[in-house]
């Protein structure tokens, strides 16, 4: 069966190998698993979930109960006040815009922590020009930029000072950098760090690729916001399209009027008859994350055997599901990419390109075929078109 798909005998052995030698890692990850599905199946129970809750609605979409508990339900699991999940969210930079656009005003500065935030931010922020950018609007950008993977701490301590920083941000995965991904402790050091100096500024989280990774949340560590995608982790590879907010209830009341209009705010948005979507996506997510994870350590340490350079190792702690391979060779990267897309169930006959795409600024090549266009929690892999060329493996519903 294995010859059919173009896989050797001795990758096969290699493979055999390598799964012997994560086995301690993957029974800790289903530990991580049980715990989180064990705090959602009480979220849904709390909340007293029932069949009713599946229909949605149309129009302005007054009245959606469903809606209602799903947001009431994604805020218990995150452990916020309240929380905003929507399909007209479109992905988790929009989320991330209409945070950004709801918290800061002409005149505000929002300062990143641990450098310049994911490409497609590039344009929302101002840092390549855009007349609808935040810089347009006059809201002023500056970023520290992490030591050695590590917080800048004292930098950071000292802008604060000043308290004329409305917002302060972090992105919990490394994006298309080359740093590593931030651990709940480093980030929980960092957020203490803050509250010593400006108990007011708001904290807000980047959470895209990192729910469920661990048992704990960046909201159950002081984070005033978190944000993510519903094609990531906690759309569980069921939710087509989406993302959500989630954090104190007056701040996710300013991001409901940003997205729909200021007076409605969350009591407008119809669910268009998505809702057993999100809430059977929620309830499988622990374990496609889990997959997902497994998979990540796998092809770490397989990788790894074979010579190249990986990043987290196989038995390093995880704070996302992503996984990076250095192949410093271009025409390595890209046939690593098309290996990825010639063995999914969905359009294994295409060939990914590299190719120019909105919001970024390198040419990217993108392998997923994935039942949900660009869903993350498939596998998948990306990468820019930069050196040292790395490619950025993440996803897998089952394994």
């Amino acid at each position: 069966m294995y010859e059919e798909l173009g896989i050797r005998d001795e990758l096969i052995e290699k493979a055999n190998i390598a799964e012997q030698e994560v086995k301690e890692e993957f029974e800790r990850i289903n530990k991580i698993a049980e715990q989180n599905s064990i705090k959602v199946l009480k979220a849904f129970q709390k909340y007293n979930l029932s069949e009713m809750h599946f229909g949605g609605t149309t129009g302005y979409g007054y009245g959606d109960v469903g809606r209602d508990t799903i947001e009431s339900i994604f805020a218990e699991v995150l452990g916020t006040e309240d929380a905003l999940v929507r399909t007209q969210l479109i992905s988790g930079t929009h989320a991330l815009t209409v945070a950004l656009f709801a918290m800061l005003r002409p005149g505000d500065t929002m300062l990143s922590i641990n450098g310049k935030p994911y490409d497609t931010l590039d344009e929302v922020i101002g840092i390549t020009p855009n007349s609808s950018s935040l810089k347009a609007y006059g809201v002023k950008y500056e970023q520290i930029d992490l030591i050695a993977n590590e917080f800048d701490v004292n930098s950071i301590k000292k802008r604060l000072e000043k308290q004329d920083v409305k917002l302060v941000c972090m992105q919990r995965s490394r994006g298309y950098s080359t740093r590593k991904s931030l651990s709940i402790e480093s980030m929980k050091n960092v957020i203490d760090k803050i509250r010593e100096v400006n108990k007011n500024v708001i904290i807000m989280v980047d959470n895209c690729y990192g729910e469920f990774v661990d048992v704990v949340e960046p909201s159950s560590i002081g984070a005033d916001l978190i944000i993510g995608s519903l094609i990531k982790n906690l759309g569980g590879g069921i939710v087509p399209n989406g993302a959500y907010i989630a954090g104190k209830k007056d701040l996710i009341s300013l991001c409901a009027e940003r997205l729909t209009v200021p007076g409605q705010g969350k009591e407008v948005g119809a669910s268009l008859g998505i809702n057993k979507q999100i809430l059977q996506g929620l309830f499988f997510a622990p374990q496609v994350v889990a997959s997902s994870v497994k998979t990540a350590v796998f092809a770490s340490k397989l990788l790894e055997n074979l010579g190249y350079k990986v990043d987290p190792k196989f038995n390093e702690k995880r704070t996302d599901i992503v996984q990076t391979i250095q192949f410093g060779d271009k025409d390595k990267l890209i046939k690593f990419c098309q290996g990825i897309q010639k063995g999914s169930p969905v359009d294994s006959n295409s060939i990914p390109e590299p190719w120019d795409m909105p919001g970024y600024t390198d040419k990217v090549i993108m392998a997923a075929g994935a039942f949900t266009q660009g869903s993350s929690i498939e596998l998948s892999c990306d990468a820019p078109i930069r050196e040292p060329f790395i490619a950025f493996m993440q996803g897998r519903i089952n394994i």
